[in-house]
């Protein structure tokens, strides 16, 4: 039996919007966010990749909180599952730092991490067990005037290790400064940065005033620089977020780190009501692991699938 004009209408609008709102849809967006965190001192505000869980099904991480306080925790482990967290504290075992934001394992050095703090202060960790210790310290270099940091990578390419870290940026008048540079150790374990280049970014989302344009940083095997983006109004939020392709970064044979930046950045997904502070795109895999810092309001965690070839 044929619709009448006006009930046919109505159901070709519906499915437009349908149609519309299915394709507007986060791509990968096959994971719930998890809570791991109640409050502003057990937040996400940095992840890294510790290996699988036995059965494969789960990931360890690293995640750091960005405490200024003495005593306050600074590092957690968290084993990610789909549908269930676990939370354990690590001792930090060495200089107290303030305010961290990021940190990376070392490619090859099982065990071995940088962690950053907002103002710039790398630190090399040991990881053992539960305890955290301090190998050593360094500011990073080339900081800028209002620098605010809150990402940190490394990649690994053709025997050689580089540096990727950048200026949070803040909403219309200041982009994030992305700054890449070779990446070595002495052998006393302080870290060395060799020369370092800058690239202005602007994130394609969000847009509101004081938008955090990089808010942390990953790289996919390949090179292809994954990047998150965040607004926070305050302590109880609202916040919003997302997460974006960048560009590619390259380092030679010859250690020369060579980083491009897209033209026009690739949306891969939007988060309202998320702060993302942490992105991590796991070794051979598609899967990212996305952490939020979300104030008063604790963090999360969940996976996507941003990080394919």
């Amino acid at each position: 039996m044929e619709l009448p004009k006006l009930q046919r209408t109505a159901w070709l609008t519906a499915a437009t919007v349908l149609l519309t709102v299915l394709a507007a849809a986060p791509a990968g967006a096959d994971g719930a966010w998890q809570k791991v965190g109640g409050d502003a001192r057990s937040g996400v505000s940095g992840l890294a990749y510790e290996g699988r869980t036995g059965d494969g099904a789960g990931v360890h991480a690293l995640v750091v909180h960005d405490n200024k306080r003495t005593g306050q925790q600074r590092l957690s482990r968290i084993t990610h599952w789909e549908g269930s967290d676990g939370v354990s504290p690590i001792t930090w075992d060495g200089p107290e730092p303030v305010d961290l934001e990021a940190i990376e394992a070392i490619p090859g050095m099982p065990g071995e991490y940088l962690a950053l703090t907002g103002r710039g202060i790398v630190y090399r960790l040991q990881v053992t067990g539960s305890t955290a210790k301090v190998v050593d310290y360094t500011p990073l270099p080339a900081i800028g005037e209002g620098d605010d940091f809150e990402s940190f990578a490394i990649v690994a390419q053709n025997g050689n290790l580089a540096a990727l870290w950048a200026d949070r940026g803040a909403g219309a008048d200041r982009p994030a400064t992305l700054y890449a540079a070779p990446l070595t150790f002495a052998s006393w374990g302080q870290p060395l940065f060799g020369s370092v280049t800058r690239r202005a970014y602007r994130a394609p989302y969000p847009a509101a005033d004081g938008t955090r344009h990089i808010s942390d940083i990953s790289v996919t095997d390949s090179g292809r620089i994954i990047v998150s983006s965040a607004a926070d109004a305050g302590d109880d939020g609202p916040f919003d977020s997302a997460v974006t392709d960048a560009g590619r970064v390259n380092v030679s044979a010859a250690g020369r780190v060579r980083v491009t930046l897209a033209a026009s950045p690739s949306l891969l997904g939007t988060f309202p009501q998320y702060k993302i502070e942490a992105v991590e795109c796991l070794p051979g895999s598609a899967e990212t692991v996305l952490g939020t810092d979300d104030e008063n309001l604790g963090g999360y965690l969940r996976t996507m699938s941003f990080c394919g070839a």
